[in-house]
């Protein structure tokens, strides 16, 4: 009998006949609503950041394909959606050389020095953002990064405002005016209904699944009413939470990366409500004015090990 060598993968291993081109491309046309909203707010700088940011994005991979000598994969857009998402996050006035070193270190560092696409335990996005956070924190204080724009009908930063003034500061935001983007804020992450429709697009269209984005705002959701009604005074309703920073485009666009999320249903549910806790908990008792970035970090983090939930088998061994 002739031998035979079986190799097994990893999980998962059904194939739906989907391409990755299919999959980025896909999920830059549901971000494109939040990006006109930006571009309407703060004119040409948009398009200039965002074409750094997708250029730039795009040579970096190619390099670390040459580099690597693996097969060039900048035709896949995988690394054009990076440069989107990762713009999105940006202030419009952002200095070129922060968008460059930004992608650098998604692409190289947050995906490249892995294996490439898919074998990233991280998303490449929220690595990139939060290095920057930590070494150029000035840039993501919009405050002061917009201060330059005179707008009459944008408000300020409202998770500064609360967090340095309290629930008081507040009272002014309507939840209808923070969904139709008049906050400040990222250039592609301040348009709330936006957002949610280009969720929901990728949801109809199978990009994404419904469990994480749905988990992960019912944890934000949950603890900021725990926190709301232990103090009102002080905590923020969970209305305002949800409306407000990165919670949306993290729910739809950050937290659902192939690579980095659970690919079962209860990981899937517990890794997202996980993410969505630790959010408000950094917002309200952590130094950081916003927690989405950091509390998916961590939900990165721990997802190989809840990915390893399995509901038990129905029947009996006989």
């Amino acid at each position: 009998m002739q031998n035979r060598q079986f190799i097994v993968s990893h999980a998962p291993f059904w194939h739906n006949g989907s391409k990755i081109s299919s999959r980025s491309y896909n999920t830059v046309i549901a971000a494109i609503p939040a990006l006109l909203l930006g571009f309407f707010h703060y004119g040409s700088p948009v398009v200039g950041v965002l074409a750094l940011s997708i250029s730039s994005a795009m040579i970096w991979e190619l390099i670390m394909n040459l580099i690597t000598r693996r097969p060039l994969t900048i035709g896949d857009g995988n690394a054009a959606l990076t440069g989107t998402v990762f713009a999105m996050l940006l202030p419009a006035t952002s200095p070129w050389w922060l968008v460059i070193t930004g992608t650098f270190f998604a692409v190289v560092i947050g995906k490249q020095i892995f294996g490439g696409i898919g074998s990233n335990a991280f998303n490449p996005v929220v690595v990139a953002v939060a290095i920057l956070m930590v070494s150029w924190k000035d840039f993501f204080d919009f405050n002061e990064a917009l201060l330059n724009y005179d707008f009459e009908f944008i408000a300020a930063y409202p998770l500064a405002e609360l967090k340095h003034f309290g629930t008081s500061a507040i009272t002014s935001f309507d939840t209808v005016d923070l969904l139709m983007g008049k906050q400040t804020g990222g250039m592609g992450a301040t348009f709330g209904l936006g957002i949610i429709i280009g969720g929901i697009y990728l949801i109809i269209r199978g990009i994404i699944r419904w469990e994480i984005p749905v988990s992960f705002l019912a944890g934000v959701f949950i603890t900021a009413l725990l926190f709301n009604i232990s103090d009102p005074l002080k905590y923020a309703n969970p209305v305002f939470h949800i409306c407000t920073g990165y919670t949306l485009i993290g729910a739809f666009f950050l937290a659902t990366e192939d690579s980095s999320s659970p690919v079962n249903f209860v990981p899937m549910l517990a890794c997202g409500a996980f993410a969505g806790v630790m959010t408000v908990l950094i917002r309200n008792i952590g130094i950081y004015v916003d927690g989405v970035i950091y509390s998916i970090l961590i939900m990165n983090l721990i997802c190989p090990i809840i990915d390893k939930i399995r509901p038990k088998a129905l029947g009996k061994v006989v």
